[in-house]
């Protein structure tokens, strides 16, 4: 016997999250409407509301992908830069060690 009393898993993109929690906020629509549309428990409803309030008051939430497609592009953009800076540190490291061992260099 298996408990079949879970949902399944559903798959909501940020850009989604975004719009039906847009929808919850100006629209006035309820969680019980935003499940019925998109599926979702109502968990993931009210962290969808939570998050996009939260990011309208300029607020990030560690660890959470942002709903919005400005404020995503400005978080992977950020993400890419940190990486850069890091390879760059590890070049300079690299080429440190690479001319101290080659007597040619000196």
């Amino acid at each position: 016997m298996t408990d079949n009393s879970r949902k399944d898993r559903i798959n909501v993109t940020p850009k989604q999250k975004h719009e039906y929690a847009r929808l919850m906020v100006q629209a006035n629509y309820t969680n019980k409407q935003i499940m019925e549309i998109s599926g979702a428990a109502a968990s993931a409803v009210t962290r969808w509301k939570k998050q996009y309030l939260a990011e309208q008051r300029g607020e990030m939430i560690e660890g959470k992908i942002p709903l919005d497609a400005d404020k995503r592009l400005i978080h992977e953009l950020k993400q890419e830069l940190a990486e850069a800076r890091e390879d760059i540190r590890l070049l300079k490291k690299a080429t440190a060690l690479f001319i101290r061992d080659n007597p040619n260099l000196k």
